[in-house]
């Protein structure tokens, strides 16, 4: 078992475990470590605990050190360049005319590498821009490609429930989501009303999909033969939410809604 603190570099990002040594940290405490990528600045969002071998990425790095107020500074002054490289990397898409939609711009903690994230279609060969970034900033530059998904985490904003993005306040990964889901939970196919801002289907729909799914197993299925206290009919429709059944009654030809408890199919009354 190894002792671990759990950092996180960002809000809604992955958490990261790291050795504490002999130093104790609270929770939201600004931490300095390294990391792949080089120093960083995290902070932690678990205290020290246990975990097994398979719970951490071997090797597991120290924490080097709490942040200091020159620490915060230099977090400042990397955020100004950040912003200065920004510009000056829009202008070089341009010159090369690259098909690119640049997102944003990264420093490493310690400056030793600068990470541009954009979108595009497809490939783009921007071995050019890498030299002129390089030539200009003389770190190391790394420029990654991400997906529209990534693109809303990144840079935040209000979903259509006029709530922050759930993908920048708290969701660590992306869970795949499919129309299915929308359809078992009665909803609207308007892409419209089921696609978040970055065009994807919502995140949402994820979170109910296994509570509808485990519910609907004790209901009868659309087409199904029933008893209701008024006769036999076919069930039309289902709302899990009101725990009521829509039932084609087949002497009356009207449509009625029971309680899904008094609502009993052929098989079982047999």
């Amino acid at each position: 078992m190894y002792s671990v603190i759990g950092v996180r570099f960002r809000q809604a990002g992955k958490i990261y475990y790291f050795d504490p040594g002999e130093e104790e940290y609270a929770l939201n405490d600004m931490v300095i470590v390294e990391t792949s990528r080089g120093l960083e600045m995290g902070r932690v969002v678990e205290e020290r605990k246990k975990v097994s071998e398979e719970e951490i990425v071997s090797p597991l790095k120290k924490v080097l050190r709490k942040a200091t107020k020159a620490d915060f500074s230099q977090l400042e002054e990397n955020k100004r360049k950040e912003e200065e490289a920004y510009e000056v990397c829009l202008q070089k898409i341009a010159e090369h005319g690259l098909e690119m939609k640049l997102i944003r711009v990264e420093y490493t903690f310690d400056r030793s590498k600068i990470i541009f994230y954009f979108i595009a279609d497809g490939r783009v060969d921007f071995r050019e821009l890498v030299k002129d970034l390089a030539s200009i900033f003389h770190t190391r530059i790394e420029l990654r490609q991400i997906g529209v998904r990534d693109e809303a985490k990144l840079i935040g904003g209000i979903g259509p429930c006029g709530r922050p993005f759930c993908c920048a306040t708290f969701l660590e990964d992306f869970e795949s989501v499919s129309i299915r889901m929308a359809k078992s939970q009665n909803l609207s196919l308007n892409p419209t009303k089921i696609s978040g801002v970055c065009g994807r289907l919502m995140c949402c729909l994820r979170y109910e999909a296994d509570t509808y799914d485990e519910v609907k197993d004790e209901y009868p299925d659309v087409g199904d033969q029933v008893i209701t206290p008024d006769g036999e009919g076919i069930v039309v429709s289902i709302n899990v939410v009101k725990k009521m059944i829509q039932v084609e009654l087949t002497e009356l030809q009207v449509h009625r809604e029971f309680p899904v408890e008094e609502v009993g199919t052929v098989e079982e009354e047999l």
